[in-house]
Parts: C-alpha cells; structure tokens; sequence
C-alpha cells in the first residue's frame, strides 16, 4: 500500500512544487514592483531612501515617530515667514525617510489651507455664509481622502488680508512634510464640482499650479492674467523661496514671473483648461443647464444612477468622466461642472463688496452656488435641495432617480 500510494502522488508532488515555485516567483515580482512603486511616488525634489522591511501595505502608521533628530528637533527652525528656511527638500527626504509608513501614496497627498478673520463678520450673514463655504471644502476633502487645516489668526502682525495666506501656507509645509502639496483656497471659493480631481500628472515637473494664461502675462502684461486665490504649491524649497520673495497677493506674483520668466515661468503652471478657478459672474447664471446636462447623462447610464457609498465616490467621478466627459475643456460653454467658483470683489464677510456688484446678487448667487455643489454631497445621503435658492428643506430622493420620476 506503502509502494501503491507513492506512486500515486509522485506526480501530484512535482505539479505543487511547480504551483510553489509559480508563486513564489509572483510573489517577489509583486513586492519588487512594490518597492519601486514605493521609490517613484516620491516628490521630483525628493529621493528617499526605502527600506524593504517597512514598507508593507499596513497603513499610515501615526502612532510611530522615532526619536532620531530631525528638523522638528532644531531651535534655530522657526515657523514665522521671516525667517527663511534651507535645505528644506533634505530635511522632508530625512523625515520620510524615517517615517517610511507614508511614503505610498506621497506624490500627490495633500493639504488643503484656508482660512477668515479672526472677528466676527460685520455683514450679518457674514458667518453663515464662511460657515458654509468652509462646510464644501471639508466636504470636498473627506470625498477625496486630503487633510485640511482652517487659520482664523494672523500668523503675522503685518500680513493681514491677502497677504494673510502665505504665513499659513509656509506653518503648513513645516507642520505636514508628508504632504506633497499645499492646497491654498480663499474662503469666498467653493468647489463646485465635487467629484473632480485635479490633473496631477499635468502637473508632474511644476511646482505652482494657478489659474492663468501666460500670453496675459507676457503679452498684454495684464493685471488680471492670473489670480491667486487659489492654488497649489508644492512642499519644497523651490516653494519656500519663492514665498520669502512673494511678500503681496497676485499682483507681486505676476511682477515675479514677468521680471524673472527664467526663474519661475518653467516651474508654474498656469492652468487655463478647465475652471481651477472660476469668476463667479461668468458661472453661476449657467449651474441650471448644467444640472441638467448632469442629470441627462445619468439618465442615459444606470451605473451613475447607482446608489453607493460616499467612501467609493471617486470611482463614479472617474467613470463619468470616461464615458462621457473624456477629452472636455472646461470653462464657458463645456459640458463640465466648474471646478471651483470664486466669488471675488463680493466680501461676504465685511459686506464691502465692490460697487460694480449689487449686495443682494453677491449673497443670494453664493446660496445658489453653495447648494448646487451641496446636491452632489447630500446626494450620496439620499437628498438633495429641491430648490437652489432656499438651503431646507431637503427633498429625498426616489430610489432610481433621475430615471424615476419624483
């Protein structure tokens, strides 16, 4: 029997060591090209060093910060903008370096900066209105996995207003060296999109990312060629010299890249292709076609009419843009949801909008738009405001809408 049953399972024996070997092949060629995936999803400014026995996909770890000096350990490192930092681009690689559980995934992490005044609004529905200005971009953060930190005081006795941002940008690229990019947002813009993101690949070889157009700068040399009140920047030391040297709002910025296009011109990229940032007169007066584009489109497919967890929304944003918005520009006219609309000369919170605009229009635009971007949020909680101009009620919505009527 011994001798029978031998013979038997020889052949069964060499098909398993073939299985074994098969997979033990598999298995270090997924974990070598893990490691290189680790290795290449660093910073361009950044060439961190990996170890093999760290990098497992167990999840950020926040609980481990090992006692090795870093810069966080030196007193001569301070926070406040007048004092510059150097050799930033070594101190983060030495961070993550010991901190190896958030390299995957750094390339493109990101931290969102916003903020208001440290008083209360003198316009009297100043605070509800940042209220809810603040609520979309938390919104828009906890959709797409970024952290965001809100400043309410001045950083710096002198730089108030516009000038306010860059002492909070500069704390924040010290306070997160995990994060790639900064995401500045004034606080009277929303994202009126809130299932896009960004391009990140477009954005690969720069350092800043504006809305703009380079031949209103260099050509027309125009104010008004760019405008500051959002963009990204990236954590290194590129960026921190550049906000030592950028010491006023959009209109210093666009003097630096004119005098100085050698210098900052190829690592600013000036997105024109889509509504990064849009005015918010040239976008509101259309959101209701824009809905119904939208809705036309969910009509059409049933997997954008599915219902689905929040936690899953960017696989519906990356399949609607697939199927039906690959290769749309945005701006006037596109297809697409604006990105982010920007309600600028409004001054929600002091009220002192600019005089070309009426009061009334700046206030209740801002409702409509800030509901229209909430619809996509609440839908996902099984409501949505019937009405954009009125904030409640909320209407729930039919199991298929909108192929099911209400």
């Amino acid at each position: 029997m011994a001798k029978y049953a031998g013979a038997r399972t020889k052949p069964v024996f060499c098909f398993s060591d073939v299985v074994l070997f098969f997979g033990g092949a598999f298995m270090s060629l997924i974990l070598v090209w893990s490691f290189f995936s680790f290795s290449s999803s660093i910073s361009p400014n950044l060439n961190v060093k990996t170890d093999e026995s760290t990098t497992c996909t167990r999840g950020i770890d926040m609980r481990y910060d090992p006692t090795d000096p870093v810069y966080f350990d030196d007193p001569d490192l301070t926070y406040t903008i007048d004092k510059p930092v150097k050799g930033w681009d070594e101190k983060r690689r030495r961070w993550l370096e010991l901190h190896p559980s958030f390299i995957p995934g750094a390339e493109n992490r990101t931290v969102m900066v916003t903020g208001s005044q440290s008083t209360p609004c003198k316009n009297p529905i100043g605070d509800h209105l940042l209220l809810r200005f603040f609520k979309n971009k938390v919104d828009y953060c906890r959709i797409h996995g970024h952290d965001i930190f809100y400043s309410n005081a001045l950083l710096h006795p002198k730089m108030n207003s516009y000038w306010a941002k860059l002492p909070a940008v500069k704390a924040a690229m010290i306070a997160h060296p995990e994060a790639e990019w900064i995401w500045w947002v004034d606080s009277d813009a929303l994202f009126t999109d809130m299932d896009f993101t960004p391009p990140w690949h477009r954005y690969r070889n720069h350092n800043l990312v504006v809305h703009g157009w380079p031949g209103v700068i260099y050509d027309d040399r125009s104010w008004t060629a760019l405008n500051a009140g959002v963009f990204l920047i990236r954590n290194c030391q590129w960026s921190m010299e550049l906000i030592d040297t950028w010491t006023d709002d959009q209109t210093a910025l666009i003097y630096l890249m004119y005098k100085h296009r050698d210098v900052y011109y190829p690592k600013v990229y000036l997105e024109g292709e889509y509504y990064f940032e849009g005015y918010w007169l040239e976008v509101v007066p259309g959101l209701a076609n824009v809905t119904e584009r939208y809705l036309e489109m969910e009509r059409e497919d049933a997997t954008l009419r599915r219902r689905h967890a929040e936690k899953v929304s960017e696989r519906y944003g990356a399949f609607r843009e697939e199927r039906f918005l690959r290769g749309e520009r945005g701006g006037k006219g596109s297809k697409r949801r604006p990105f982010v609309t920007h309600f600028t000369g409004c001054q929600p919170c002091s009220g002192d909008h600019n005089k070309m605009y009426d009061g009334d229009t700046c206030w209740n635009w801002m409702i409509k738009a800030i509901n229209f971007a909430d619809n996509q949020v609440m839908r996902k909680f099984g409501f949505v405001h019937s009405d954009l101009g009125k904030t409640s009620p909320l209407q729930p919505v039919p199991f298929d809408y909108p192929d099911e009527p209400w």
